[in-house]
């Protein structure tokens, strides 16, 4: 597999903008991992004032936690799947460069769905589900005939995940409506964002891992992302989720749960290619399986003994896989197809500590162990999440906004 996501723009004078916003739209990803990084900053400052007292939040239906967990999932990772994904979709099935004006359409009705999400308390939860249901259907349709008409549809996958996530964020606001229960459709989304990180990393390690292998002078591309491993846990993780929705906090959901960290435990086997496994890009994506069987295992073994540790267990699947996965997409993808190499310095693998330490420390305040030090815990975690983040946008701003500095053109990769 290569990252050669295609040309997304190839001139500029005929718009008339200026060379830095010109570079920003040259590529869908640019906007969007942009965004991706800022809405993780501003959102958990702003949560972390929440909880401190020294913020005030706004009367938002389904209370507080419900809109810190739809943030996290459609406002922080909506963001990031639709810059790769409208890139990514492209270059896989070499169809059409996206317009500029439908990237800008999109981000409307990003921007609209949070700030709408936010004034939902005085003008009701329609406006919010106009804006984030138009977005991810915006996106599902200008993606659905590249997926659809490739000649064997081997990506058809994500088609299917953003059919799901239509379905489950509109799920969540009728609950909204109806005053019910709108967790337990963020639970489902949670679901479907674990199977989208196994779909996407599948077809990005093979690049990652074997680059890895034949710089160190192995073997050329022996590594295999194997479909059976693969395809048992997106049906392990589909089948808890769906248990869970329909039978919450039985044993059956439990026993699903810990088969689904099981099946995640025996796909990282395809991951033991020796001492590249310490290199940071082949690193960082294990971690996010990591991070995927240790939150899946938690929650089981809490439902089977009695315990509530689903939020515990979220959290390492959301702070930990999810905020991994799109780190390493983020720093792989924008770089190379911004006219970069892969970044070799230390700030990384730092910014991966930092949000695998926010996924440890934030599951742990979850467990009775530790509920003195709750609060603690918290900030720890909400801090150590800032500062990971922080760091990747102080290395990414100037690559995603910048011109590129290889004379290449849209969204090629780095002209070698």
């Amino acid at each position: 597999m290569k990252f050669n996501f295609g040309h997304f723009s190839r001139s500029t004078g005929a718009s008339g903008e200026t060379a830095p916003l010109a570079a920003l739209w040259c590529c869908p990803f640019r906007p969007f991992f942009l965004l991706t990084a800022l809405s993780a900053l501003l959102a958990m400052s702003y949560w972390l004032g929440v909880l401190g007292g020294l913020l005030p939040l706004p009367d938002l239906p389904g209370g507080a936690i419900v809109w810190h967990a739809h943030e996290l999932i459609f406002g922080f990772a909506g963001a990031s799947i639709a810059g790769f994904l409208l890139t990514a979709i492209i270059e896989f099935t070499g169809t059409a460069p996206v317009r500029p004006n439908t990237v800008r359409q999109l981000l409307a009705l990003w921007f609209g769905g949070r700030l709408a999400y936010l004034l939902a308390g005085w003008v009701g939860v329609m406006p919010a589900a106009i804006f984030d249901l138009g977005f991810l259907a915006l996106l599902t349709a200008r993606l659905s005939g590249p997926l659809w008409r490739a000649p064997n549809r081997r990506h058809l996958a994500f088609f299917h995940a953003l059919l799901g996530l239509i379905v489950v964020h509109g799920g969540f606001y009728v609950a909204l409506f109806r005053q019910a229960d709108a967790l337990a459709w963020l639970r489902l989304g949670i679901g479907l964002m674990m199977i989208l990180i196994v779909v996407a990393l599948s077809r990005i390690s093979m690049r990652l891992v074997n680059d890895v292998l034949e710089a160190q002078g192995g073997m050329a591309a022996p590594y295999l992302a194997r479909p059976p491993r693969r395809n048992l846990v997106i049906f392990s993780i589909a089948a808890y989720s769906v248990t869970e929705f329909l039978l919450p906090g039985s044993h059956a959901s439990g026993w699903l749960a810990l088969a689904a960290a099981a099946g995640i435990f025996n796909l990282l086997n395809d991951w033991h290619v020796g001492r590249a496994l310490l290199q940071r890009w082949v690193l960082i994506p294990y971690l996010v399986y990591g991070c995927m069987a240790l939150g899946y295992a938690t929650i089981g073994l809490g439902l089977l003994n009695g315990h509530n540790l689903i939020s515990a267990g979220h959290h390492l699947l959301l702070a930990g896989a999810l905020s991994l996965s799109i780190l390493i997409v983020m720093a792989v993808a924008g770089r190379l197809h911004s006219g970069y190499r892969l970044d070799q310095r230390r700030w990384l693998l730092i910014s991966a500590g930092l949000l695998l330490s926010a996924a440890l420390i934030r599951g742990s305040a979850g467990l009775p162990a530790f509920s003195a030090a709750y609060p603690l815990l918290i900030l720890l975690a909400g801090v150590s999440w800032l500062g990971g983040w922080l760091l990747y946008l102080t290395y990414a701003w100037k690559v995603l906004a910048g011109p590129r500095p290889d004379g290449g053109q849209g969204c090629d990769e780095a002209v070698k």
